[in-house]
């Protein structure tokens, strides 16, 4: 067992990775992370790990799909789940006294979820009205028409929710397979935030989760190839213009990741004095909105620039974007002025340190992927130790002939 500070780590006998963090609260939260998402899923089946996040709450060997929903609602808690490219997150919130119950009820859905078919003709119908749905929102769908240009002919480019054709291909059996590959000890971590001591909840782990089997995890990931970047405009009949503006960057394994983490941030983060926003919207009102992201896989990331307009401003404002990010590849940035930025981000960081999800979320995570959970403070001092000379480097991975653009309009 490992303590440091307020994180504990264990891992039990059959390779289950756990980690809890020490949080004098009366809420409680625990749940798994799972190293497997939608690029796992093989041709024909896209949308499967979306669909098995829905559908793994419709029955078990011991419970119907009703007693699964109300098992955490009488007592005022959430049962929850999402899914991502890489990961699927398995979780409830609750009252801290109810530990027991929530651990109980997230092994049973691991280790007996059969995946009724009736259910899932049901779900099936509520998964393709989200499929549906999103589209009907530009701001969000251009995100991922954009991820599917960018990493065009890779197991990531394409859509996590799936297409129809594949979604009404999906059966039972395909559910309890992507269950019993995927859903095993070495791909998967424990994670719990609470009052409750450390070795209390590892115990309770230990007593529902022991029973899975250790099975080596079956995924066989390959890198995205580098493609050349793209222009393309889709007419869709919009009043504005919705458009991304980003480029391939390295994954999360990057030496430099803290660079481009505060690069994003610099750029468009949430702050309105995000360089973008005083550029784009504060000073000359092209732009409703704008915003920086920075997506990171285990072998590659992207930076997406968002930005929505009128149609007849997009020009000038994607200009401006070139100029800002084309002098912060020129030449290093003041050290003075570097800090000043350090500053903020450390701070914004402190803040969303204060959210439980974000905290417990971020601990399974970080023992997934790296191994290890590192402390808020560290990951300060990785932001404070980013050099002017690295923020340029990143920079320079975003000049606009390195970028890729995508508008809806």
């Amino acid at each position: 067992m490992y303590n440091n500070e307020n994180i504990t780590l264990h891992t039990l006998a059959n390779g289950l990775r756990m980690v809890h963090v020490y949080r004098n609260s009366p809420v409680a939260w625990c749940g798994l992370a799972v190293n497997a998402g939608s690029r796992d899923e093989q041709k024909g089946q896209y949308g499967l790990a979306h669909f098995v996040e829905h559908t793994i709450f419709k029955g078990t060997k011991r419970r119907s799909s009703t007693r699964i929903n109300n098992r955490m609602e009488q007592v005022g808690g959430e049962l929850n789940a999402y899914t991502t490219k890489e990961s699927t997150m398995l979780y409830c919130i609750f009252p801290v006294e109810h530990l027991e119950r929530a651990v109980e009820l997230i092994a049973d859905l691991v280790e007996n979820s059969v995946f009724p078919e009736h259910e899932l003709s049901t779900e099936l119908d509520v998964v393709l009205e989200e499929v549906a749905s999103y589209r009907d929102t530009p701001s969000e769908a251009v995100y991922d028409d954009f991820e599917d240009m960018l990493l065009a002919g890779s197991q990531l480019g394409h859509n996590i929710l799936g297409e129809e054709k594949d979604l009404r291909r999906l059966t039972s059996g395909h559910c309890l397979d992507w269950l019993k590959r995927l859903y095993v000890p070495s791909n998967m971590v424990f994670f719990s935030l609470g009052s409750t001591p450390a070795d209390k909840v590892f115990c309770l782990a230990e007593k529902y989760f022991a029973i899975l089997s250790h099975v080596k995890q079956g995924i066989k990931r390959k890198a995205p190839a580098e493609l050349e970047p793209q222009r393309k405009v889709v007419d869709l009949g919009l009043h504005q213009s919705h458009t991304i503006v980003g480029a391939r960057v390295k994954g999360m394994y990057d030496e430099e990741r803290f660079a481009m983490s505060l690069l994003n941030n610099i750029l468009g983060g949430p702050g309105m004095n995000s360089l973008l926003n005083v550029s784009l919207r504060e000073k000359r009102g092209l732009v409703y909105t704008v915003e920086s992201s920075l997506v990171t896989f285990t072998d590659c990331g992207m930076v997406q620039i968002y930005l929505g307009c009128e149609h007849d401003k997009l020009k000038k404002a994607l200009r401006l974007i070139d100029n800002t990010i084309d002098s912060l590849a020129q030449s290093p940035m003041s050290e003075r002025r570097l800090d000043a930025y350090k500053r903020q981000y450390s701070g914004q960081l402190l803040v969303a340190s204060d959210n439980a999800e974000f905290t417990a979320m971020g601990a399974g995570r970080g023992l997934l992927y790296y191994n290890r959970v590192s402390t808020l403070q560290d990951n300060i001092n990785c932001i404070l130790s980013v050099t002017p000379e690295q923020l340029q480097r990143a920079a320079q991975q975003l000049t606009m002939e390195k970028c890729s653009v995508l508008t809806f309009r």
